[in-house]
């Protein structure tokens, strides 16, 4: 199984399917990681909120493959903030155990706060000394991105969102992609809540493929780059399997079409 390096807008490329750690108990997350990366995986995704990249760094440390990974982490909104952004990022290294990450976003945009400018330079300069290779943002809805665009700031190499067949986003991935970023899903499968659609199950059943793995094909159908978590070693060689479903075009079309613009977490506009 093969899977898919997507280029982003600074000249570097990401795995285009990963493994997520939300939610996953630091407590099992070195286990988790070491068996994703057992299957396969080469794309860890992580953040400080989530209390487990210390367990992200053990995996890497344990099985060797730091240099083959790529890294994802995130500030918290609490560190927002050009000095304390810089702060955070030290912090974050130092439990990851790397002396360069992949890719650092911002994590919500907190627009009561009104610190994601400043914070978003303490990112670029991240990028200018060598540390991270890559920067972007999570959450961030048009207006924001269109904030730092307004500033004159570079334009992040991606934006992570909430983004499954319950809530396609074509409206923020069409700006996405006129303006070169990438679009990253998190909750891809809605925490399961999109597995019993009729049209799901019924394309899942004729390729004789599981529901879960024709969510995560339609999304790398889209060029999204997508990282479902689980803790069940089971689960997570058959989400990398997803790799191997293709889907035809009628059928992206009947899952796209679930669309009902339905969050199953925060709306970006009111979390602060």
């Amino acid at each position: 199984m093969t899977v898919r390096d997507i280029a982003l807008n600074d000249g570097t490329t990401i795995p285009q399917l990963g493994f997520g750690v939300f939610q996953i108990d630091p407590a099992e997350t070195q286990a988790a990681v070491e068996k994703a990366l057992e299957v396969g995986y080469r794309h860890i995704d992580t953040a400080k909120i989530y209390g487990n990249e210390e367990g992200v760094g053990a995996a890497l440390e344990a099985t060797g493959l730091a240099d083959e990974v790529f890294v994802t982490t995130k500030l918290w909104n609490d560190d927002q903030g050009h000095e304390s952004t810089l702060r955070a990022f030290d912090a974050s290294m130092g439990r990851l155990g790397l002396d360069v990450l992949d890719l650092y976003l911002i994590h919500w945009p907190t627009p009561e706060k009104d610190r994601f400018v400043d914070t978003w330079k303490a990112l670029e300069q991240l990028k200018a000394d060598g540390r991270v290779r890559s920067v972007g943002v999570s959450n961030f809805r048009v207006q924001d991105l269109q904030r730092l665009a307004d500033e004159g700031l570079t334009t992040p190499s991606v934006n992570q969102v909430e983004l499954h067949p319950a809530l396609t986003q074509d409206v923020l991935r069409a700006f996405h992609s006129e303006h070169g970023i990438v679009t990253e899903a998190w909750s891809p499968l809605a925490q399961g809540a999109v597995l019993s659609e009729p049209a799901v199950v019924e394309i899942a059943e004729a390729h004789d493929a599981t529901p879960g793995q024709v969510v995560l094909a339609w999304q790398l159908a889209l060029e999204n780059v997508v990282f479902p978590k689980s803790v069940t070693p089971e689960r997570i060689a058959e989400n990398f399997g997803a790799t191997e479903v293709q889907l035809s075009d009628d059928e992206l079309q009947r899952i796209s079409a679930i669309n009902r613009d339905e969050r199953t977490g925060p709306d970006p506009s009111e979390f602060n």
